[in-house]
């Protein structure tokens, strides 16, 4: 009875870790430590902060860079875009061309990543869905005028 009960608690915490995490992206690129979504990263672009991205916007508009960052949160449908954050400075993240997506257990890792800054205009429509897709709390995310990176390149730590 005792193996029994054991081997359902197993199963039951391997099919709650499934569900958890979602992949629906292949790597492009992996090695002992971590794995590479969209495409190979470019390691001569030039690197840049959250901060400095968050405090200095309107001069890296357009300008492509690498940065390593902490995931705060991670759509958890799809893995289609996250939140980096670097102290008090948070920053929207998606995929170029909504080419590819990142492992929704990607939380709370830091990731190197290489892409574009650019300013947009974030909808009432937007911005709920948003908060839908990361379950934050409601107000957490705001419409309008807002600056997001564009990323070709996230190398994810494995584990």
């Amino acid at each position: 009875m005792k193996q029994a009960i054991l081997f359902l608690l197993i199963m039951n915490t391997s099919i709650v870790s499934y569900a958890q995490s979602i992949r629906l992206s292949e790597p492009v690129a992996s090695d002992a430590t971590s794995e590479t979504f969209g495409t190979t990263l470019d390691s001569s672009l030039k690197t840049v902060t959250i901060t400095e991205l968050a405090t200095n916007s309107e001069q890296h508009l357009g300008k492509n860079f690498q940065v390593e960052t902490r995931i705060a949160k991670v759509c958890q449908k799809k893995g289609c875009f996250f939140i980096a954050q670097q102290n008090e400075h948070v920053i929207r993240v998606s995929f170029k061309d909504y080419g590819f997506f990142i492992p929704t257990d990607s939380s709370g890792k830091t990731v190197l990543l290489s892409g574009v800054l650019i300013q947009k205009e974030m909808s009432e429509k937007q911005a709920a869905h948003y908060t839908s897709d990361l379950q934050a709390q409601p107000g957490e995310i705001r419409a309008g005028v807002v600056y997001e990176i564009v990323a070709t390149s996230v190398k994810v730590p494995i584990g």
